[in-house]
């Protein structure tokens, strides 16, 4: 059985959650490199996902204000896919997220993938939206009353 482990990494970790974007979003997806290279990386916390010690799946935690989080840039390699990793990267961003007693997050998933978001709790708030081109919705969790 595969070893899936997710940690927060430092900065220094950057050039390797970078090319895990690249293929997924830019590759992939077709998503423009300054859409999802945007700027606020350096701000935010940076999640990654190792299988049996390779790294293949990256998310950001964007933190709003004081009682809101935005989780970001979730992406898993395709060769990595259907293991668990995504749910295991969401999971670990909403343990950090809930340490820094923050009372809502956020994320705008790809549809095709808001039953995963739905398994940990997120609720759908308004219609379906394009970003980058690709069909969102805005998922939203209570962590705190």
């Amino acid at each position: 059985m595969a070893e899936i482990t997710v940690k927060v990494v430092e900065w220094e970790q950057y050039p390797v959650i970078e090319i895990i974007r690249r293929r997924v979003f830019q590759d992939e997806q077709k998503v423009q490199a300054e859409l999802d290279l945007d700027g606020k990386d350096k701000f935010c916390p940076q999640l990654i996902a190792y299988l049996d010690n390779a790294v293949v799946g990256t998310v950001r935690i964007r933190y709003l204000d004081s009682k809101t989080a935005k989780i970001e840039r979730l992406a898993v390699l395709s060769y990595a896919r259907g293991n668990g990793i995504g749910k295991r990267l969401m999971l670990h961003a909403l343990e950090v997220i809930e340490s820094e007693n923050i009372a809502e997050v956020y994320i705008n998933a790809q549809e095709y993938i808001k039953g995963l978001h739905q398994q940990l709790g997120f609720e759908q708030v308004g219609e379906v939206f394009l970003e980058a081109g690709i069909p969102h919705v805005k998922m939203l969790k209570k962590v705190r009353s």
